[in-house]
Formats: structure tokens, sequence, C-alpha cells
């Protein structure tokens, strides 16, 4: 496989300054254990390794000795004391770099443990042609409106709404400057409103599940109260038509019928997307993307395996392997099983030696015997992060 490209440099803050009162307990919720380490480590070793230089670690007054416990043995981090909201907070750790003047820092909060380095990417990518960039994922549950009293009073245009994550990305000196000409009376609620509020532009990239902020008691479930693996199984059919394309496994396969359905209709994908949402114990792919919504109309599906995939992520487990086999007479699938396993595996960061895909027939007897459709069956294995 080939290496991935070096990112730009960057620096780097994570704000660990808060109280984390929702999760209970004495300890702030950011050097608490999660998965065998404090939470604000992960994210630490992940922009570190990503090449995040310096780094500033913003951190309460009294909480010296916790942060230096919690990260114990990492090089190059420098630290800051916070400041009376997030904002100042954010603002103290943009002023202790303003000796080294990088060209880009990210802001990220120590809550977000699970940090993918393709994330990181996107957002110095961005930096290219705007001042900031955050990472965003869309909303698929329906928005309503809360009246005060306690009624629904409206509803909102999800299509227009996103989830917006962290770190956030921007070009140091337009940062800076914005946080020092902040003029609002409450706190800005991110540093992307900072920008905004001095014309800044602000660009949206694709986010991930795998950044969900650990806010509840219930998050810190540990690894030692969850199983060490878990198995889910998925099927699906879908009609061949002729007029449609056909899609299997993310790969186009010329063929003289597609099949139909709301997406694209893989029948391949959809199968392994249910067995990785059967695995976790969260619905299945109608729940995530309902069939209703005209959003996934034509949708490619690598989007719904990338989503659960991602919902593993953060329910603590990795994909250990894929067996898929599709049942149809035609086409052969034999010359574009290749194709397809390398798809697979890039959709959902395997090597191409654990993704297995088959083929049979069911000797001409039922719908997929006489042609009238595919069938696929799938059984995932995940394994503890």
């Amino acid at each position: 496989m080939a290496s991935e490209p070096p990112l730009p440099s960057f620096a780097a803050i994570v704000v660990a300054a808060g109280k984390g009162l929702r999760v209970g307990g004495e300890v702030p919720k950011q050097f608490r254990d999660w998965r065998g380490k404090p939470l604000v480590r992960h994210s630490v070793e992940a922009l570190l390794a990503s090449g995040a230089s310096p780094l500033v670690v913003v951190i309460a007054a009294d909480a010296r000795a916790d942060a230096e416990a919690a990260l114990a043995g990492l090089e190059g981090l420098r630290w800051v004391t916070g400041g009376a909201s997030r904002q100042d907070s954010v603002r103290n750790g943009l002023e202790e770099l303003t000796g080294d003047a990088p060209e880009r820092v990210l802001i990220h909060d120590a809550a977000r443990p699970d940090l993918p380095r393709v994330v990181i990417a996107r957002l110095l990518r961005a930096l290219d042609r705007h001042s900031g960039a955050i990472p965003v994922l869309p909303v698929v549950d329906s928005i309503a409106l809360a009246g005060e009293d306690g009624t629904m009073a409206g509803k909102a245009e999800r299509e227009t709404l996103r989830r917006v994550q962290t770190p956030q990305a921007f070009r140091f000196d337009d940062i800076l400057a914005a946080h020092r000409a902040w003029q609002g009376a409450t706190d800005a609620g991110d540093d992307a409103q900072v920008l905004m509020a001095s014309s800044g532009s602000v660009a949206l990239v694709d986010g991930d599940e795998r950044l969900k902020k650990i806010t509840f008691a219930e998050d810190f479930v540990t690894t030692s109260t969850m199983p060490a693996f878990r198995v889910g199984q998925g099927f699906d059919v879908h009609r061949l038509e002729a007029g449609e394309e056909l899609w299997l496994c993310g790969v186009q396969i010329p063929h003289d019928k597609g099949l139909a359905g709301h997406s694209d209709a893989d029948v391949a994908l959809h199968a392994i997307t249910d067995a990785v949402l059967g695995a976790i114990g969260d619905g299945d792919i109608g729940t995530h993307f309902p069939p209703s919504d005209p959003q996934w109309r034509g949708a490619r599906s690598g989007r719904f395996l990338e989503h659960a995939v991602g919902l593993a992520r953060a329910a603590g487990y990795a994909i250990a392997n894929i067996d898929l086999t599709l049942i149809c007479e035609a086409p052969k699938i034999g010359p574009h099983r290749p194709a397809m396993r390398a798809e697979v595996a890039r959709l959902t960061g395997l090597d191409e030696g654990a993704v297995s895909i088959k083929a049979t027939t069911t000797e001409r007897l039922g719908f997929t015997g006489r042609g009238e459709g595919i069938a696929a069956q799938a059984i995932v294995a995940l394994v503890l992060a």
C-alpha cells in the first residue's frame, strides 16, 4: 500500500480546562481513563503523530499535576492556564503561539478523543482556500423547534443543518486577530463563530462519527465491561431491472440490467452495512438512512457503510473481517472480485486479506435463479479497538 502523503506543518491547541461535571465524580473527565488511558491523551497522541508542533494544552489553574500525569512521557507539549470561558482559554493558547508564528493551527476539544488523521488532512487542505475550516456531519433525524410551553413550535430544515465537530482549523494570523477583536457580550460557542464575526471564510469538510464527544457517565464504559468481540449478520435483496446501473461492492458492473432501489441499490454494501450495525446493536440501514427520505435517492452506498464503520469505532470496536456471499445467476462475479475486494477494503479501512467475497447460484431456483434479482448475505466480526 502507498504511504500517506505528509501533511502541511501546523500547530495545535487542545482545550482541557473544563470541569466535566456532567460525567460525575471528582476528577475532570479529560483526565479520567477511557479505553485504557486518560481521555485527553488520545487526541494529543493523534495530533503529535500527525505532526502538530508546537502543541499547547490549556488546563485549569489547579490541574497541572493531573495533566502531567495524564500526558506523561509525551514530548513537545506546552502548558497554558485557561480562562473564565472556553473562548478565553483558546485565546490564551493562541497568545502562547505568537512567538512561533505558525501558518496553520488546529483547535481541538479534549473531550473528543478519537481523532482520525484523514479529518486533519481535510481541514488542512481546506486552508489553502479559506481562513478557517470545520468538520461537520449531516443531520439525519427530523428537527423540531421547541416552544416555551414545551410543545412543538415548528420545524427546521435539516438539509441546511450540520453537526459541528472539532478540531477546527484556521490560518493562525486570522484566528488570533479575530479573538483579539471579539466584542461579543457572551461566549461565541466555538472558534468558527469568532472567525466569522471578523468576516472570515469557514469551509465545511466531512467530519467523522469517530469524533464523538464524551459527555456523560455512560460514555465512559470501560473495556472490561465490553465483550472482546461481536458478530453481526446482514441480508439484502434488490430486483434487477432494465435501464438501471448495476453496482456491487461500490464497483459498477457491465450488465444488461441493474439493481433498482432508492439509493444506488448496491445490495452487497447494504448487507455489509447491516452486518456492522447489527454487531453493535444499532438498528439497520433503514434506521439511519430511511428510504422515504429524498436526500438518499441515488446516493452511493459507500456512504452508508462508512457511516456504520464510524459508529462501530465510536462504540469502541474495529472491524476484524468481512465475509460476503452474493447470490445470483448473472453477472459472473469472478472477473470483478479483485476490484470489489479493494473497494470494500478502502471503505472499511481493512487490508484486502480481511475481506472475503464469494458468489453462488441457487441452481436456477427461486427469484435469483430466474434472474429477477440479486441477494447478498454478509457476516462481520468486530474486535475491541
